[in-house]
Parts: C-alpha cells; structure tokens; sequence
C-alpha cells in the first residue's frame, strides 16, 4: 500500500544541516586514492609497455608523462599512495580495537592527513 505521509517527512541529515565528519571525509578519500591510483599504475604500465615496443612509442608515452600535467598527475599519485598506506595502517589499527574512541579517531584522520603530505613532499626531495 503506498505511504500517503511520504512527502511530509522531513529529509534527515539535509546537506544544508549536516556536518562531515573528519573520519568520513578520510574514508572517503581513501576510496577515492584507491581507484586514482589503479589509474596511475595503468599510466606507468602504459609508459612500461611502450618502452619496451618502440621508440616512437616511448617518446609518446614519455612525453605525457613527463609534461607538466603528468608531472601534476605523478605527484598526486605520489601523494596518493602515501595517503592510502597510512589510512590502511590506521585502519589495521581500528581492526584490532585500538583508537576508536572520537578523540583518538580525529586525531588519526588528521595524523593521516598532515603525515600524507609531509611525506610526499620528503620523498619528492628526497628523489
């Protein structure tokens, strides 16, 4: 039978009224990384492939790669996979009970956070 009081119930959590948390945020970035970096691992197979077909085909793929906007796309998969290994440290982390508490947890998104960046840029000085 269809609900005759659909249309007067109010819209729960309204995008207007509510608030993201940290951790959803986090987590939801970290399934966003995950397929971001399925994407650049095909772009260095691609660039893995044509080195080993052809000349022709290695200064095409190097030239994307090495362009400014792949220098962009490199650097955020860079920072990508250090952002989705510590979320995954902090999710084995979670797995065992540990810092589930709502302090502990923020506290975690953001080491995540700040820990993702600070390390991308030392490996980008580094290398």
């Amino acid at each position: 039978m269809a609900d005759v009081n659909r249309g007067n119930r109010p819209l729960s959590p309204h995008l207007e009224i509510y608030r993201p948390q940290l951790t959803s945020i986090t987590s939801i970035l970290t399934r966003i990384t995950g397929n971001a970096l399925l994407l650049s691992a095909l772009l260095i197979v691609w660039w893995l492939l044509a080195a080993a077909t052809s000349e022709a085909a290695f200064a095409r793929a190097d030239g994307v790669l090495t362009s400014v906007l792949g220098n962009i796309i490199m650097l955020l998969s860079l920072w990508g996979l250090w952002y989705h290994t510590l979320a995954g440290v902090r999710h084995l982390i979670w797995d065992n009970a540990i810092g589930l508490d709502l302090d502990t947890a923020e506290k975690m998104g953001w080491a995540v956070i700040i820990g993702s960046v600070v390390l991308t840029i030392f490996t980008v000085i580094v290398i």
